[in-house]
């Protein structure tokens, strides 16, 4: 099977994005009143097995599938079917690996055992779509016009290299800059969205800004890997080229952005500034706020900035957003149907309603602040003054992450995204931190990533 090929390339690949998307807040159980199923009666299997790395679908399922009964954290009913969540932490790839095991005995499993439902990101999602584990929706039949509202690059991660569909989500996260409104009235005169943007638009307003900030003692982000994902989601080639690692332009930009700007202290070098270090966070709170901006998604607000928590910027309201540089998107999770399941109606109909069911995502929307992947939907929001988010000063931000998500393009996606990106960004941190050449830096990188997928060479 193809899979295992790619999966004992990308075995050893950490879970860097493992917050990608991801929530974890308290479960709403307010179900969706019209949605479009009628999910009582079951087709086939006794068992639905949902596999996943965390909580923020089971907690929309729970909430927004029209019938599913709660039992408890791991367990659900509906109709007849006994919902049974597989709920394995991405950290040091252990969801993978445990979704690897069950998928390579799904042939053998008993029914009750076989996967029915698993769960992928944008980094991986080749080592499942590009193999028969993941059935086209095609199968299920759900046909290409079921999923024609929803945006394409979404459509574009879980196409298959015979474009075969093979999987949905219900969220788009198309990123942008999120800026601390108190020091962007004190550095830049102002706060309002539109005239930041000005400071931000390129790459060389941005350079210019960061010298600004650095100058009145704040930091532009808080350490060196902040913007390397709006780089990496606009290069103009892929990781691996006729079998050779390739250093993409647009990724070498980002080395020598992030270099200047760590020796002229216009962020931190040191690697407990690096994204979801606890150096990292200390720009979220009001008391050590000195951090200009961070590039993150509608999920990055609600679920990574402490916004809830008492003392932080967030909670007063004193953050906005742009579009900054360059569009981009972070995170997502996608929906696959397993080749096996015995459940394929309950299947099909999950999939259709959590990811198109007009009620279901409008209400993730106004009650879970989500940016949903239906661009009518999202239009609507974008356009109604009354709909703010309250960790914004009461700015609503769907019209800019919808602008930003149109230049979104996967036609650089491989298989080999996640370890590439990952060991580059570790790799490049002795260069930035002053304790590594360049060359140096860069020859770990090729250390790295060839002893982690032996079928590719150095350049």
């Amino acid at each position: 099977m193809k899979r295992k090929l790619i999966s004992a390339l990308l075995c050893a690949a950490m879970a860097t994005t493992l917050l990608a998307g991801c929530g974890g807040k308290t479960t709403d159980t307010n179900k969706a009143n019209n949605a479009s199923s009628n999910n009582e009666a079951k087709d086939g299997g006794d068992v639905l097995n949902i596999y996943v790395w965390n909580t923020e679908w089971q907690e929309r399922v729970v909430a927004y599938y029209p019938n599913y009964e709660k039992v408890d954290d791991t367990t659900g009913k509906i109709g007849d079917v006994t919902v049974n969540w597989v709920i394995t932490a991405n950290q040091d790839n252990a969801y993978q690996n445990k979704l690897d095991e069950a998928l390579d005995n799904q042939a053998t499993a008993k029914d009750d055992d076989k996967v029915d439902i698993f769960l992928i990101e944008a980094d991986y999602a080749l080592k499942y779509v590009d193999t028969p584990d993941a059935l086209p929706l095609s199968e299920l039949g759900l046909d290409d016009s079921v999923f024609a509202n929803q945006y394409q690059y979404t459509k574009d991660v879980v196409t298959d290299s015979n474009g075969q569909l093979k999987g949905a989500s219900w969220q788009g996260c198309p990123g942008a800059l999120i800026y601390n409104r108190e020091i962007a009235k004190k550095v830049l005169g102002t706060d309002d969205p539109a005239k930041v943007q000005e400071a931000v638009s390129d790459w060389d307003k941005y350079a210019e800004t960061a010298a600004k900030m650095q100058a009145a003692g704040y930091f532009m982000t808080a350490g060196a890997t902040d913007s390397y994902r709006v780089f990496s989601n606009n290069v103009s080639s892929k990781w691996v080229v006729d079998g050779k690692i390739n250093i993409d332009p647009n990724i070498k930009k980002w080395v020598d952005m992030t270099k200047e700007q760590a020796d002229k202290k216009q962020i931190n070098s040191a690697s407990s500034y690096n994204l979801w270090q606890e150096d990292w966070k200390k720009g979220f709170f009001t008391d050590t706020a000195n951090v200009f901006c961070y590039f993150g998604p509608a999920w990055f607000i609600d679920f990574s900035m402490s916004c809830d928590q008492d003392g932080s910027v967030g909670s007063a309201g004193g953050w906005a957003v742009t579009q900054g540089p360059q569009g981009f998107f972070w995170g997502g999770t996608w929906i696959c149907a397993a080749n096996g399941t015995d459940n394929k109606d309950l299947v099909a109909d999950i999939i259709k309603t959590m990811t198109t069911d007009t009620t279901v995502l409008s209400k993730i929307v106004e009650e879970k602040s989500d940016f949903v992947n239906d661009q009518t939907i999202m239009e609507k929001y974008a356009k109604d003054e009354k709909f703010g988010n309250k960790y914004l000063g009461g700015q609503n931000p769907y019209g800019i992450f919808a602008s930003g998500v149109s230049s979104v393009s996967l036609a650089n996606q491989s298989a080999y995204d996640q370890g590439c990106n990952e060991e580059f960004q570790n790799a490049m941190t002795d260069y930035f931190a002053g304790k590594a050449t360049y060359e140096e830096a860069l020859q770990t990188f090729y250390n790295k990533i060839t002893a982690k997928y032996p079928d590719i060479k150095a350049e």
